[in-house]
């Protein structure tokens, strides 16, 4: 996906950066407890097990391993050995799956995840990491983050929406591609706040471009950072 492919430069000064689930702004972190997500009768602790849940949509024992953890790094540490047996186009759906997972969060978590989105303000938000410059950036030594930051930019997104469309946000829709399955079951529709409503339509949105949702056009527009080159992803 050409538009994420982008490694861009942030001054940590004036940006939101986030590394560790316990600092002010560690809740925007996919392994930040404290944002359940419920989906098909099954509680999902982190976006993050839940991300790393719909690798596997063929293999719900994977999912069950994951989902069972009660630390979001251990189920990320015992999925590993299993990354070879992931779904054969992840790398091509996993961004509109984060994006997916990420509006799942906000949904059930409306108020305190909104609130931070919105503490945020207008500042480019970044993940930092110290190996991953696609969903992060790497801080270099003259205090700027590199790297594609993919998250970041996902949230910023979301951030967006919820400021000036956020009645949108109280209805996601599953992804549209083939087999998004959470342990044998075709993922709903999800509706409301935090009181949960689901719909089991059988069929996704009809109003829902698969190649918009595949292609968030947020990722190429946002203009915060400086684009430095292109790499693959």
């Amino acid at each position: 996906m050409t538009q994420t492919s982008q490694i861009r430069t942030y001054e940590r000064d004036s940006s939101v950066v986030f590394r560790k689930t316990r600092e002010a702004f560690g809740g925007l972190s996919n392994m930040a407890g404290g944002f359940p997500i419920d989906i098909n009768g099954r509680r999902y602790r982190t976006s993050e097990v839940l991300y790393q849940a719909c690798r596997y949509p063929h293999m719900p024992e994977i999912q069950e391993l994951v989902v069972s953890q009660r630390s979001p790094m251990t189920a990320k540490m015992k999925s590993r050995p299993y990354r070879k047996d992931s779904r054969s186009d992840w790398d091509q759906v996993r961004v509109a799956t984060m994006k997916w997972c990420l509006r799942a969060k906000l949904l059930q978590n409306w108020h305190d995840f909104s609130a931070l989105l919105l503490k945020t303000g207008e500042r480019p938000i970044v993940e930092e990491s110290g190996k991953d410059t696609f969903w992060g950036a790497k801080p270099k030594e003259n205090g700027t983050l590199e790297g594609t930051n993919v998250l970041g930019r996902l949230l910023m997104e979301l951030r967006e929406k919820l400021k000036n469309d956020p009645e949108s946000l109280r209805r996601v829709a599953p992804v549209p591609i083939p087999n998004f399955l959470l342990f044998d079951k075709p993922v709903p529709v999800l509706e409301g706040g935090n009181d949960l409503q689901q719909i089991n339509t059988g069929q996704h949105a009809s109003h829902m471009s698969a190649d918009l949702f595949l292609n968030p056009p947020g990722l190429k527009e946002n203009k915060p950072a400086t684009d430095i080159k292109r790499v693959p992803t």
